[in-house]
């Protein structure tokens, strides 16, 4: 699959002592302010910040609704993610759009309901592939029940924190799920999917503004790289 973890002193609201005045000075000497401080990080004063100048990074900006035209803001600005199922010859099979934000596996099952191989011969298009390559990024107890629910062989590897946790639990941890690295050499083909179908320039620049707009470019893609390797 393809398809990216307190002050305890008592102060006053600007930094200072309890009845301490802006500006001190002795009687018989002129009064001199204080200099103005610059605004305290919004993580040490309850007085919201002044800003000088400019704006914030776009990560601190709220992100788009989930479901509203497949759009999230990260560092680089607006971005989107493609959650890609293809086949041993980089063909994509089915394919999920999201917020470039989401989590890969939030997707997963989705693209896999979304598979439909059709057989050679007469029937109904088969939903279930015999086996699924992913990455560490789908490595979790639900995506793996759920394979298994549906007598699919998974080649998942296990992240180190997942093997750590596991250990610590001793004999409740359970055993190390089944991984076959020979197999896991293939998954490469996914990745190849992704960059045919980044040759695409509308593809791997999203110039789209509606989500089904861009939906349809990417099938557009899709129809192209299954034109050019028709083989069953």
């Amino acid at each position: 699959m393809g398809c990216a973890v307190t002050p305890t002193g008592r102060r006053a609201r600007g930094g200072r002592s309890g009845s301490t005045p802006g500006w001190s000075a002795p009687i018989s000497m002129q009064r001199v302010h204080a200099i103005n401080r610059l605004p305290m990080s919004p993580r040490r004063s309850s007085r919201p910040p002044i800003w000088t100048q400019g704006a914030g990074s776009n990560d601190k900006k709220p992100a788009a609704k989930p479901s509203r035209e497949s759009l999230g803001r990260s560092r680089g600005g607006l971005t989107s993610k493609i959650h890609l199922a293809a086949d041993t010859r980089c063909r994509p099979i089915s394919r999920v759009i999201s917020a470039g934000h989401r989590h890969d596996s939030l997707a997963f099952e989705l693209v896999m309901s979304g598979i439909r191989i059709r057989r050679r011969g007469p029937g109904r298009p088969r939903t279930r592939p015999g086996q699924v390559l992913g990455d560490k990024a789908y490595s979790s107890r639900a995506i793996r029940s759920h394979l298994r629910r549906r007598r699919i062989t998974t080649t998942i590897p296990e992240p180190s924190d997942q093997r750590v946790n596991r250990l610590k639990r001793g004999s409740k941890g359970g055993r190390p799920p089944k991984f076959d690295a020979e197999s896991y050499k293939q998954r490469n083909v996914v990745e190849r999917a992704i960059n045919k179908l980044k040759g695409h320039r509308a593809v791997a620049t999203r110039y789209d503004k509606r989500d089904f707009v861009f939906r349809g470019t990417i099938d557009v893609a899709s129809i192209r790289i299954w034109l050019r390797d028709p083989v069953p």
